[in-house]
């Protein structure tokens, strides 16, 4: 369900689901709770990916069950962007509703063309945070956050690197190569930096 590997100060975690294109529920919110509180002091960059062509197609509706489900995402986003560590998400494919939320609570972020961010909640009758609204329109600028939260437009990954949400185009190794490179920076300078960001 959630795979964690270690490489050196790299840490690789996995969202493995591939029957629901790694759609999170409750169960794997927990094991990625879990397998983030248990990161060591060595680890200097993080990288999330999901398998099998997708990171993350949101929230698996079978298995999400009243506002416990929100906190415990809640949780797990809050895990991801206050880090001590630099955070990426590495995305292909479907990035939707949860996934996106989880991509942008990442310090970073490498996607493929083909990656769709969006947040189909208008389609679900579903409402995502303020938090989620305001970080979205921070990274991909107030007019694109707008068309995914009104009128549940999708971007993609090209569209989402040239507006700045993407850092960078590329594969997941692309991300670890980016995740070594960063690894190798000094690490007191990023936690400092990476705390000065998320304000």
């Amino acid at each position: 369900m959630i795979h964690s590997e270690p490489r050196g100060h790299v840490t690789v975690v996995t969202i493995d689901r591939p029957d629901r294109r790694n759609a999170v529920d409750h169960a794997t919110l927990d094991a990625l709770v879990a397998v983030l509180d248990e990161v060591g002091d060595e680890v200097r960059a993080l990288v999330l990916t999901g398998t099998e062509g997708h990171f993350c197609a949101g929230a698996d509706l079978s298995g999400v069950e009243g506002a416990s489900f929100t906190t415990l995402l809640r949780s797990v986003l809050d895990r991801l962007r206050l880090a001590p560590f630099v955070t990426l998400a590495a995305a292909d494919g479907a990035a939707l509703g949860a996934g996106t939320q989880l991509a942008i609570a990442c310090a970073l972020r490498v996607a493929t063309a083909e990656t769709r961010f969006g947040i189909p909640a208008g389609r679900l009758g579903l409402a995502v945070d303020a938090w989620t609204v305001d970080r979205l329109a921070l990274l991909a600028g107030h007019g694109p956050a707008r068309a995914m939260l009104l009128a549940a437009e999708v971007l993609h990954g090209d569209e989402a690197h040239r507006l700045g949400l993407v850092q960078r185009l590329g594969s997941l190794d692309d991300a670890l190569a980016w995740a070594d490179d960063i690894a190798a920076l000094a690490p007191l300078t990023l936690r400092a930096h990476k705390a000065a960001l998320e304000g």
